[in-house]
């Protein structure tokens, strides 16, 4: 009988006592912060760095659980607050939790529903009980905080799910149009003018809440509850966020309030600084972002877990990322261009699907009429595409992280040194 190594004694302990989550660090890079890593659940492992795809009301828009288990995903994110107003997490965790509810037998994140309090904030109101929004089904009044929002993800059995926190704008509503329009127009209840001020509200509030969220959490032996830093832009408030999260011992711990205002600079700032202080043993994730150079930066800071919107969001708008840069298929340039969306990627959507002509997938003129006859398909298969080019992107950093060859990253993905959202 072959003997157990200790990784494996270990890994089957941490199963046999219900442990819901282990991270383990495979291989740190020498010449930066960047590590491989490898996160086990009770559903399964995936390897880090880590880019979730966003299925927030149980689904990635278009696409079924096999697809994106083929196009690289191996752990989805859904959203509590969207699940929660429909169908209901009671209704779910009565149909046997969110992985048998949308069949997928993988690693599963739920946001909290926190920054519905930023992105919907002219449809509710914050104070430090929690928020209270108005419902986007019905127009109903929601409350949401740390409590509900623990019991919302404990009914729906995430693998890992996220504290209840206060995401306030990371810049001045007052000096950008498109927060303050977000920001509802005015400061309102709640939300001061003072952006120094509600800064230092938004930190008190998420520690308070954590505090909650821990007390209130009732399948620890089977969900991964995960603290979120906040701080906005501001590096001191940003360690202090980290100081007081991570007193409270947790599986993982997240940043929170990037990507809300501020530009690539400015992410790239925050991440750097905060990435490294928080603890070497527990996974990093960096909530909502991004692009391409984004995320390789965040990688070199140290951090381990991203997900973000723009796959899918951009697929189902017609733009398409390839190494090269991204492509905007409704532009007359591609009305007769035979090319795949990019040459040499062996997605569904640029190698065809099985029994399809022998010369492979569809062209770009194909894609273009399907967007402009508003034919479904067309969204499909660029969301297949981008999905797996971010998947490949991962594998890629993970292979260079291993080999410690940073300089062959930006030659196979010249993207990198684009303005991120730049399109052809």
């Amino acid at each position: 009988m072959k003997p157990q190594t200790g990784d494996e004694t270990m890994r089957k302990s941490n199963i046999a006592m219900n442990e819901a989550l282990s991270f383990r660090v495979e291989h740190q890079s020498p010449s930066s912060a960047a590590r491989v890593g490898k996160v086990e659940t009770l559903h399964g492992h995936f390897m880090t760095p880590a880019f979730m795809a966003v299925g927030t009301r149980g689904t990635v828009k278009g696409l079924l659980p096999n697809q994106l288990r083929e196009a690289g995903c191996q752990i989805v994110l859904n959203n509590a607050y969207h699940l929660m107003l429909r169908p209901g997490d009671q209704l779910v965790r009565d149909l046997g939790g969110v992985h048998r509810f949308m069949n997928w037998d993988g690693p599963i994140l739920t946001d909290s529903g926190g920054y519905q309090a930023f992105s919907m904030a002219d449809i509710n109101a914050v104070d430090d009980e929690g928020v209270t929004f108005k419902s986007i089904i019905d127009g109903a009044a929601v409350h949401l905080g740390p409590e509900s929002a623990m019991e919302i993800q404990n009914n729906l059995g995430a693998d890992i799910i996220m504290a209840f926190d206060d995401c306030p704008p990371s810049v001045d509503p007052r000096t950008s149009a498109g927060v303050l329009r977000r920001m509802g127009g005015s400061t309102g209840p709640g939300r001061s003018g003072d952006h120094d001020q509600r800064l230092q509200v938004a930190h008190r509030r998420t520690v308070a809440w954590l505090e909650r969220c821990v007390a209130a959490h009732r399948r620890a032996e089977e969900q991964s509850l995960f603290g979120i830093i906040q701080g906005g832009t501001d590096l001191e408030l940003r360690s202090a966020s980290v100081e007081a999260i991570c007193n409270i011992e947790l599986p993982g711990y997240a940043i929170g309030g990037v990507a809300v205002g501020e530009g690539p600079s400015e992410i790239k700032r925050v991440v750097e600084h905060t990435a490294p202080l928080l603890p070497v043993e527990k996974p990093r994730y960096l909530m909502g972002v991004g692009y391409e150079a984004d995320l390789v930066a965040a990688v070199r800071a140290g951090v381990d877990m991203f997900d973000c919107v723009l796959p899918t969001r951009n697929g189902r708008n017609a733009n398409a990322f390839t190494r090269q840069g991204p492509l905007r298929l409704r532009n007359a340039a591609y009305r007769e261009d035979q090319a795949v969306i990019e040459p040499g990627c062996d997605c569904l959507a640029c190698r065809g699907a099985q029994g399809g002509l022998p010369e492979g997938g569809f062209s770009r003129a194909y894609l273009r009429h399907l967007f402009m006859a508003q034919e479904m398909l067309g969204p499909i298969l660029v969301s297949l595409h981008n999905i797996h080019h971010f998947q490949n992107l991962m594998l890629d950093i993970r292979q260079v992280i291993k080999e410690d060859s940073w300089s062959l990253l930006s030659e196979r993905w010249p993207v990198l040194e684009r303005e991120p959202g730049c399109v052809s």
